[in-house]
């Protein structure tokens, strides 16, 4: 009886509730969130619920979906069964938190934002949710291969992207020491993703460094709302003209389990495998400015292919030299009076393609796991101490100032944080490690240069035996093939063990020790907190203040930066705060946000930002709003920490710690025992800054138009900056009962300051470049003869005598007494950039899904770098975007179609410039469900009917994509 009468007492206190959600055409509801008494849960494939409650009568029910119109329900008795109807809105209740770090509806957002949520991701056309992203209005897709993908807004961008931030659930997936994110080789599952938000614009006032051009918030699925065991089978075949068919696997698996109302935990495991888009660009790239010009292999001695690599390296093969100093040719004799010298007579090495350097297969391989655990002391949302760490390894390839490949790459992210209604505390720590990563660029040259030592020698003996000779040989296409064909018979030859010894040994040798591998074991922590004081005022207004460190520990032994010999260590800290109020019955809302930033290395920086918001009509379904936003980018690790040196000239980052670690050259006071007056013949980073000359100016090149001896009076590189002006109108509504129409409309105009670029200068190293640093010449120098003596442009001292001898000798051992440098400093051209776009969305004949979107987008420069600086803006100005489809065009059929268009562009970067072509992509999927299996099979294909096409000059072809997918339980 005792156990009878507390059973009774405990069933009596508590009691279950269940109901069963549906859409608008009774069909169940999968995943929508049901809330009640503060706990919540997802509704199931069947789209039923159940709770245990001990709270009395009456009890209130909330259930929400992404893209539904959220429902209460009052429960006053179990009596009658709970059935809940969502009615589709694409506006009017999605919720954001990106564009002010609090929970808002979309419609009430201060800036433009864009959305991917759980229908979008499922009905998407793409191979995956993240290629999906690339069909929202205002997003561009880097598509650098098959595994490397980056996202970007407003231009100014390559594939290295540091202007743009992407977070999983709160943590920066940038690499810890190039500053960009891989994409979502290290990001997250397609099963376990929730939603995406997109903010696109200067967000640093908020999120700051580096929020410059936007940033992504990707959020994964809570394992106390999504629980089960979800798996996804993919395969299908990729086509390309040169890579032909290749088979593709994707799979993945999430399991979650909720162990009470207090803990739960989650794991996620996927697998990808792929061929990569093969890279096959043998247009003409000018060696000096990476600019595409017009020549062939056949048709031009110093050719250097894009894709190719080795044929760069010249290795002072010129035939004049050869002819004279190998054969004994004088040129001086009258028989070559009218010899034409003023000819280029440089040939470069014929080099090695990327596939013969890569083997036939190229393959992607990523593997990615993660474990999450989820506690609630008091069983609700109201804090949640939450542990995780992602690990992501694989292989693919991707290409910034030079291309590259990553072979079994290792990224770890790992993160507690602590979170509740009102604030969060998080800290987390990333480590990444390159495995066996190595430069294409320094592999083929280190290859050619290992044979065929007297290469020149033999393309002149075979020209000469030809019947050729010097004045004509250009005119006979046979002799010019024939020639290298000679040379390159003893060189190393693709395909035979020799060759294959030599290439395995150069890749697995450090860039130190004279071979390819890049060594990449950097780190990265940083702790960050935001608490929202709304709560305290009696819901006056949204006070919040937050702040954030950083700790960068890059270590590349030399292979990356400057850190051979002395460790690099960097931290930046930031804290902010935000106020939001609204005024007039709420329809008013005021936004100010401001933020300070410092960084080791450079002056710290204030983001200020201001937003006003305006809802118009009846139903306040019409807003208005405009802003005033601000962003800057710290420049990256290695822009401030590189050094190395692939031909000539010294690839340098100029940060004020970088150039006290610079010395370059020999001592001829010490060697010589002779007493220079001005240098003793090593350059210092003091030099190079205040005692330089722009190579252009010195050795002028076809275009160059400026004046001879112009003094470099760039600095050491400083942070990039942006302001942006934006308005903006967003509205809700209804054409007829049963439909509505979503418009989003946007426009800005940005200044931008010190961007970030590359600069040819070359630093003599004996004797002054005036004026030297900021001083004025002392009455001792300009009584010296050596500066009496020196160069005089527009009757202004440049150079002194010593100087100007440098630029053009060579000391006793043959080396040069100038040295030329690429360093990394910041335009003094005045960049504007303006836009705009408009988004519509609505259905068609009530149940057909439908959405255009338009953007414009342009720059505009101000030149005061005499034509050297030209920005990477690498957007195109128009580009429209299409979808149609139908989630149930028969019972448990749906389909849908994505089409895009954009106009050609230029591509700017350090590895090459050139132009790419517009191009119309579509892609579409027809899908199948099967409830009583909770699954869905999908068909699709990307790039039908299109032609391939590359993102940028020297990336893969992209060709057709063809899948078959499984997905159970999700």
């Amino acid at each position: 009886m005792i156990v009878f009468t507390l059973y009774s007492i405990i069933s009596y206190a508590q009691v279950e509730i269940k109901g069963v959600v549906y859409d608008e055409y009774l069909e169940p509801f999968y995943n929508a969130k049901v809330t009640l008494d503060g706990k919540s849960t997802v509704s199931n494939q069947d789209g039923e619920f159940k709770f245990s409650s001990t709270q009395k009568f009456p009890l209130t029910l909330r259930v929400s979906a992404f893209g539904y119109q959220a429902e209460e329900l009052m429960i006053t008795s179990l009596k009658k069964s709970i059935n809940i109807i969502l009615k589709e809105s694409f506006l009017l209740d999605q919720v954001v938190v990106s564009a002010s770090r609090i929970p808002e509806k979309i419609i009430e957002s201060p800036v433009t934002i864009e959305r991917f949520g759980l229908n979008d991701i499922q009905k998407t056309s793409s191979n995956s949710f993240y290629d999906g992203l690339v069909n929202l209005k205002g997003i561009d897709s880097r598509e650098g291969n098959y595994g490397f993908k980056s996202i970007n807004t407003r231009g100014f961008s390559n594939f290295t992207n540091s202007r743009f931030i992407q977070l999983v659930d709160g943590m920066d997936t940038a690499a810890p020491a190039l500053n960009f994110s891989p994409g979502n080789l290290s990001g997250v599952s397609d099963l376990d993703i929730q939603h995406i938000e997109v903010l696109p614009g200067a967000s640093s006032a908020l999120y700051g460094a580096n929020a410059y051009n936007g940033i992504m918030l990707m959020t994964t699925k809570n394992p106390f709302d999504f629980t089960g065991i979800s798996v996804s089978l993919k395969s299908g075949n990729t086509y390309q003209e040169m890579a032909g068919n290749n088979t593709f696997y994707d799979a993945a698996i999430r399991m979650a389990y909720k162990f009470s109302e207090s803990f739960a935990a989650k794991v996620n495991f996927s697998y990808i495998v792929a061929e990569e888009w093969h890279a096959n660009d043998r247009r003409n790239k000018q060696i000096d400015t990476n600019k595409i010009i017009e020549g062939n292999r056949n048709t031009t001695l110093n050719y250097d292919g894009i894709n190719i690599y080795g044929d760069e390296f010249n290795g002072s093969v010129n035939l004049l030299d050869i002819a004279e100093y190998s054969f004994g040719v004088d040129f001086y004799s009258p028989e070559y009076d009218d010899f034409d010298f003023s000819q280029d007579f440089n040939i470069s090495r014929t080099g090695y393609s990327e596939r013969e350097l890569l083997g036939g297969s190229q393959k992607v391989k990523n593997l990615k796991f993660d474990v999450s655990f989820n506690y609630r002391p008091f069983q609700n949302e109201s804090l949640e101490l939450i542990l995780s760490s992602r690990v992501a390894t694989g292989s693919s390839l991707f290409q910034g100032s030079s291309r590259y490949t990553q072979e079994d790459a290792y990224v770890n992210q790992s993160k507690f944080e602590v979170k509740g209604n009102h604030f969060y505390l998080r800290t987390y720590h990333t480590v990444n490690d390159a495995g066996n990563s190595f430069n294409l660029n320094r592999t083929g040259t280190i290859m050619t240069s290992l044979s065929g030592e007297y290469w020149g020698e033999d393309y002149l003996i075979e020209m000469y035996d030809s019947g050729a000779d010097l004045s004509n040989f250009r005119t006979n296409l046979d002799v010019m093939k024939k020639a290298r064909a000679y040379a390159d018979s003893y060189t190393l030859q693709p395909g035979t063990s020799e060759f294959d010894k030599e290439l395995k040994r150069v890749k697995e040798t450090l860039i130190t020790e004279g071979g390819s591998k890049i060594y990449d074991k950097s780190t990265y922590s940083r702790v960050e907190g935001n608490y929202n004081f709304s709560n305290l005022l009696n819901n006056w207004g949204d006070v919040q203040a937050g702040g954030s460190f950083r700790q960068y520990n890059p270590n590349s032994k030399g292979t990356i930066f400057n850190d051979a010999t002395k460790a690099i260590n960097i931290s930046e800290y930031g804290f902010y705060t935000q106020v939001q109020k609204k005024f007039l019955n709420n329809r008013l809302k005021l936004i100010g946000s401001l933020r300070y930033d410092k960084s080791q290395n450079f002056d710290g920086n204030y983001s200020p930002r201001y937003a006003v918001n305006y809802a118009l009509g009846e139903d306040r379904n019409h807003f208005l709003r405009a802003s005033y936003q601000t962003g800057f980018r710290n420049p990256t690790i290695q822009e401030q920490y590189l050094r190395n040196q692939l031909g000539r000239k010294i690839n340098l980052g100029t940060s004020k710690d970088n150039l006290t670690r610079i010395s370059i050259g020999k001592n001829y006071n010490e060697l010589h025992g002779v007493k220079y007056d001005n240098l003793d013949g090593v350059i210092s980073g003091e030099d190079i800054i205040n005692n330089s000359l722009l190579t252009r100016s010195v050795y002028p090149e076809d275009d160059y138009t400026g004046k001879d001896f112009v003094k470099s009076v760039y600095t050491e590189v400083r942070p990039e900056e942006v302001k942006t002006f934006e308005l903006g109108y967003r509205s809700f509504f209804g054409v007829t009962k049963t439909n509505n129409i979503n418009i989003d409309i946007n426009g800005f105009y940005s200044k931008h300051k010190d961007f970030v670029f590359i600069q040819d200068i070359i630093t003599p190293k004996l004797g002054l470049v005036y004026p030297f640093g900021n001083r004025k010449l002392t009455t001792a120098e300009l009584a010296d003869p050596a500066i009496q003596a020196g160069e005089i442009v527009d009757g202004v001292l440049v150079l002194d005598e010593l100087a100007y001898t440098s630029l053009y000798s060579v000391d006793d051992d043959g080396d040069l007494l100038a040295q030329e440098f690429n360093i990394v400093t910041n335009s003094k051209s005045e960049v504007t950039s303006y836009g705009f776009g408009i988004g519509l969305k609505t259905k068609l004949l009530k149940s057909f899904n439908f959405g255009f979107s338009y953007d414009f987008i342009d720059y505009e420069i101000v030149d005061k770098d005499l034509g050297f600086f030209e920005p990477n803006f690498n957007t195109p100005k128009h580009t429209v975007k299409v979808e149609f489809g139908n989630n149930k065009i028969f019972r448990n059929i749906g389909f849908n179609i994505n089409a895009r268009w954009q106009d050609k562009y230029k591509w700017i970067s350090q590895f090459i410039k050139g132009n790419v072509d517009a191009r119309t992509v579509v892609d579409a999927q027809l899908n199948y469900r099967i409830p009583s299996m909770k699954s869905k099979f999908k068909i699709g294909g990307t790039n039908l009917f299109g032609k391939e096409y590359f993102v940028a000059p020297g990336s893969g072809q992209i060709g057709q994509l063809y899948y078959v997918s499984w997905i159970i339980n999700n």
